[in-house]
């Protein structure tokens, strides 16, 4: 079966594990293990700031023991799907595909379309290049829009990481127009876009086609071990994907998470307007130091700096974990502290960079 006109969705076929190339897994932030390896003398403990995960996690709360000791009920799983389309602005509870994080789905969102030519807007995620090939594509990274519309399967990320390059929804709406008029398709992961311009989230307009939407739970509300996340499609898509999946793709603890938060606005509202307060304060500390911010979210920053490898360094010998990009040395990532304890440590790494680091 094909979807609404496009013989290239491959709405029906199963996802292959085999790809045009080997790809292997990609380095990512927030590994206290490779800290360690890299900094074996380094103060205890790491401040980690390798992630874009927010430092301040929905609260915990009791959970039902059947949240434990019962197989999720299908009315749950609707519910929630329900509600992630309310809060993320899809049309409804049938176009949103709830998993064990987004992760999962990746080579399955890519083999919605017959193995061709893939293209990522980059730099970028990684692991969409390598769940692309798995899907059996031929994988290249544009570092312009405009070429993604000679893809056969497009990826971007919007708000990118880890520069928080924008997109405007107009831009990608025309970008779908143009893929589906050679039958392709277009993937937006906006697991950043809780603390991105919302008007430019593209989730109310899955029910054209053509149009995939990731959405991460675990970054804005701080809960990345919750492991949750939503795809928002078209509804025969979105059932393609449900039934990949299967029965009970969602464990009990993470379900009962998600119906929680994302129905909380108060706590969502109030917790952006914190986040923006601490992404600024971390601007002001880097900056005192000669460093300034490049782009990013209010739950990361960005920097590119010649002195980049000599900071990363700097700051992890005292206990500093950053973000460093092995393929651009020149650039680093950084989060937020979770504490005053960890902001102050930060500024005194910091200061003592700016004293004798820059010298180095």
């Amino acid at each position: 079966m094909t979807f609404a006109g496009h013989p290239r969705l491959n709405v029906d076929r199963p996802l292959s594990t085999e790809g045009k190339k080997s790809w292997q897994a990609v380095e990512h932030g927030g590994s206290l293990g490779a800290a360690h390896a890299l900094f074996p003398d380094a103060p205890q403990p790491f401040v980690d700031l390798s992630t874009g995960i927010n430092p301040h996690a929905y609260p915990l709360f009791d959970l039902p023991a059947g949240a434990f000791t019962r197989l999720p009920e299908p009315g749950r799983i609707a519910q929630l799907t329900a509600i992630a389309a309310t809060a993320y602005g899809a049309p409804s509870g049938g176009n949103v595909v709830a998993a064990p994080g987004t992760q999962i789905l990746l080579p399955r969102v890519a083999a919605l379309v017959k193995p061709g030519r893939a293209l990522v807007l980059g730099p970028t995620y990684q692991e969409h290049a390598r769940a692309a090939a798995i899907a059996g594509h031929d994988v290249g990274e544009v570092a312009r829009f405009e070429e993604l519309e000679q893809a056969d399967l497009a990826i971007l990320v919007n708000p990118n990481n880890p520069d928080g390059r924008v997109i405007e929804r107009a831009e990608l709406l025309t970008l779908a127009a143009a893929l589906a008029k050679h039958n392709g398709l277009l993937v937006v992961d906006e697991a950043f876009m809780d603390v991105g311009p919302r008007a430019e989230s593209i989730a109310g307009d899955v029910e054209q086609g053509g149009l995939v939407v990731l959405r991460s739970f675990g970054k804005f509300f701080g809960l990345a071990g919750v492991r949750l996340g939503f795809a928002l499609a078209a509804e025969p898509i979105a059932r393609r994907l449900d039934r990949e999946l299967g029965p009970w793709a969602v464990a009990g603890p993470a379900l009962e998470y998600g119906l929680r938060a994302l129905a909380d606005l108060a706590w969502q509202d109030t917790m952006r307007l914190n986040l923006a307060q601490e992404s600024a304060r971390l601007d002001a500390l880097f900056a005192r130091s000669g460093q300034r911010v490049s782009g990013g979210t209010s739950l990361f920053r960005h920097f590119r700096l010649d002195c980049a490898r000599r900071l990363y360094r700097a700051l992890g010998e005292q206990g500093i974990f950053l973000r460093a990009f092995a393929d651009r040395p020149d650039e680093l990532r950084c989060g937020l502290p979770v504490n005053e304890d960890e902001w102050q440590r930060l500024e005194a790494a910091l200061r003592l960079f700016a004293e004798t680091g820059r010298r180095g």
